[in-house]
């Protein structure tokens, strides 16, 4: 068997890390894709390879052969390769298809070894390496029946966004034997390219192909495996991400996006926090039949969102903003709260970040629990000058929380002292405790200093939309927030969900009893771990510390390397002291994966980062 790779284009959309090298030379972590390929090619004991260059086609020779691979390397060249696409690269060099089987691989790729081995393994001669359709993918896609047979071919004319669920992607690796290469790829290729010329495609041919009665190619579905295609600059940030060659580096850069995951359809995040239980279906498909109208139009200016913020949450149109995100009204807040404020440590870093030099007075809870009271904070806080308290409640991350009748002493407290009570309810609506929110007409006019912020993101599923608001009965202090934030600062997508959002509240609030109680499940398969102490929790996530001997760093990396599980580490959170980790609440098969991933890493990580009998030497 040998190998064909195709490097004959010129790459434009790299920029300027093609502007004087084969796009085959861009790096990835440091090693050029054509290298890692040939040497993932070599280690096949191939007979030969054959490297169709052309844009900086010398450059690329000289470096191939610097590399000293052991499977002999002969070149075809493209001369018009600025004039050609990879049908006339495959068509110079079609007589070698007629003389082996031939593994047959575009030189922009970036993938697994198993990705090669199912290949080559598999006893099917002939075969397209395929992927499920994700909405990262672009190109060329098919649809197979339940033995891999090929339905058919889309290229982008063809493609339709309504099938994306029966589409596979061609990863542009595949497997020709000898004689389908002789009796139906290279006749139909020579047919294709006089009839059509040499600006097209070579999976056009297999296209052809694939309608005859019996065409000879099957597909193979890649699974367990990642690879990526690198086109643009993104692709190549994304790649660096996924092939980064240390458990650690990997995660460093998943933690550094901040979100944006889909782009990883194997990654299971348990680290951002959402309902995994709303929205409901039939939202979503209502959402769905506007989206057209939805993308084309301008949103309403914060007028109208105000007036749909109080609808859906009881209050007035003065006492309410809508922010892109509760992290943009907490921005403008702290701005409009100077000097010092009090603070919770360990907390949700936001409000820290959005202080002024020295204005955080921190409390930092005594006990492993992280957990506080009501009484804790007005001790703590009663002989400090401040000009406001900020309560996190449930707490992030410990889901220390305090029932409403606690806060409403909290409440009582500021008024007496005249300073604010910031009371951020992200997770309010997780707690068991009914009626918890402190939304409410009344309370906020009769209580000036309170300040309620709300993400709507996290109890409401739909941290895509960015919504937040903040409520108070302050309404000089309200109308500052809306002038502080642009006019148009949601889009059409989170007005619309504001718009509907009160007819689905039957479905939150059955979501909601839902939870609970996969939490209380998760809970106790969580508590029977061992090395592994769960904090009580009120929020969607708990707090659980490693006591066996593991640390949340070396449990990250692994959970990551072996499941792709992402989970967020504490180590470097400030009030914390020990080996923590927070884990979101998911649905139940989510949750048991999870379970079932900690059962098995602890004991061997506990062993493995425990220090020798006797101590460190």
């Amino acid at each position: 068997m040998q190998a064909m790779i195709l490097a004959a284009g010129m790459g434009k959309r790299l920029g300027e890390l093609t502007a004087s090298n084969a796009k085959c030379m861009v790096k990835v972590n440091g090693v050029t894709l054509i290298q890692r390929m040939l040497r993932q090619l070599e280690a096949l004991g191939l007979s030969r390879i054959i490297l169709v260059v052309g844009y900086h086609g010398e450059e690329l020779r000289e470096y191939v052969d610097s590399l000293g691979v052991s499977t002999p390397v002969l070149y075809v060249t493209n001369e018009i390769y600025y004039k050609t696409n990879n049908i006339y690269s495959l068509y110079l060099a079609r007589h070698y298809l007629r003389e082996e089987d031939t593994l047959l691989l575009e030189s922009d790729l970036i993938f697994e070894d198993a990705a090669l081995d199912c290949l080559v393994k598999d006893p099917y001669p002939t075969l397209a390496l395929v992927a499920k359709y994700e909405s990262w993918m672009d190109g060329t896609v098919l649809t197979i029946d339940e033995e891999g047979g090929i339905l058919g071919f889309f290229d982008k004319g063809h493609f339709r966004f309504s099938d994306i669920g029966r589409y596979y992607k061609t990863v542009n690796i595949y497997k020709f034997s000898k004689e389908f290469s002789r009796s139906r790829y290279v006749p139909f290729l020579e047919a294709y390219s006089a009839a059509l010329g040499d600006n097209e495609y070579y999976e056009q041919v297999l296209r052809v192909i694939s309608l005859l009665d019996r065409p000879g190619i099957k597909a193979k579905v890649l699974t367990g495996a990642s690879w990526y295609e690198i086109d643009d600059l993104q692709d190549l940030d994304i790649a660096e991400s996924i092939f980064s060659p240390l458990a650690r580096e990997r995660l460093e850069r998943l933690e550094r996006r901040y979100g944006g995951y889909w782009r990883y359809p194997r990654l299971k995040d348990f680290c951002y926090l959402v309902n995994p239980f709303f929205p409901p279906r039939r939202l979503v498909e209502e959402m769905q039949a506007s989206f057209g109208r939805l993308l084309a139009d301008y949103p309403s200016g914060m007028g109208v969102n105000r007036v749909l913020a109080a609808k859906t949450f009881g209050l007035g149109r003065e006492q309410v903003v809508v922010g892109n995100g509760a992290a943009e009204l907490i921005k403008s807040l702290m701005a409009l709260l100077p000097g010092p404020k009090g603070l919770v440590r360990p907390a949700f870093e936001e409000y820290a970040q959005r202080m002024g030099e020295g204005e955080a007075v921190e409390y930092r809870p005594g006990g492993p629990d992280y957990a506080y009271t009501a009484r804790d904070l007005m001790d703590f806080f009663g002989g400090r000058e401040l000009s406001a308290l900020i309560l996190v409640n449930p707490d992030n991350p410990s889901g220390n929380y305090l029932p409403r009748a606690e806060v409403g002493r909290l409440i009582s407290w500021a008024g007496e002292r005249g300073i604010s009570l910031v009371v951020d309810e992200s997770f309010v609506d997780f707690a068991d405790e009914a009626g918890a929110s402190l939304l409410s007409r009344e309370l906020l006019a009769e209580n000036p200093q309170l300040i309620v912020v709300k993400s709507i993101s996290k109890s409401y599923g739909v941290p895509g939309l960015r919504l937040g608001v903040l409520a108070s009965g302050r309404e000089e202090l309200v109308e500052a927030v809306a002038r502080d934030v642009p006019i148009w600062n949601i889009n059409s997508f989170g007005e619309f969900f504001l718009q509907i959002a009160g007819k689905y509240q039957g479905d939150y609030r059955e979501a909601m009893d839902r939870f609970r109680q996969v939490r209380r499940e998760y809970r106790a398969r969580l508590e029977g771990i061992p090395g592994l102490r769960v904090i009580p929790s009120q929020a969607n996530y708990f707090l659980c510390q490693l006591t066996g001997g593991a640390t949340a760093q070396g449990l990250a990396e692994a959970l990551l390397d072996r499941f792709d599980i992402l989970i967020k580490t504490l180590g470097a959170k400030k009030g914390m002291a020990g080996e923590y980790i927070r884990i979101a609440v998911k649905r139940p098969e989510e949750n048991q994966a999870l379970a079932g991933a900690l059962e098995e890493l602890l004991p061997a990580l506990a062993a493995l980062d425990k220090p020798p009998a006797g101590g460190v030497q």
